[in-house]
């Protein structure tokens, strides 16, 4: 098992989610969460006087998957994410040791 975390733009979560669902994905955790990368950040300004901001809203996601979905998985996240631009965000995958499903006691592939 693995999980993937995608971390991407708040508006694309919507175009993310339908596209996970059509490979199969049935369950994701979202968070909102801020952050930078090679884009640091931008200036804006309000009521005369500049202001940085160095922390971006983005979006992170977290899917426990079977290793049989991971890669339709991925590919899915990369086009429905993806503007072209700084910023579109970054996918990582990580092993998943054990899974446990509280409410039936379900461990491993049987608990997603």
């Amino acid at each position: 098992m693995k999980c993937v975390t995608a971390i991407i733009k708040p508006f694309k979560l919507d175009d993310v989610r339908e596209a996970l669902a059509e490979v199969g994905v049935t369950g994701i955790t979202v968070t909102e969460v801020k952050g930078f990368g090679r884009q640091k950040g931008h200036k804006e300004t309000y009521r005369g006087a500049e202001y940085s901001i160095d922390f971006l809203p983005k979006v992170k996601l977290e899917i426990v998957l079977a290793d049989d979905q991971v890669e339709k998985s991925i590919e899915a996240v990369m086009n429905a994410a993806s503007t072209g631009k700084i910023g579109d965000g970054k996918i990582f995958v990580t092993n998943v040791e054990h899974v446990i499903r509280i409410r039936t006691g379900e461990e491993n592939e049987s608990a997603l």
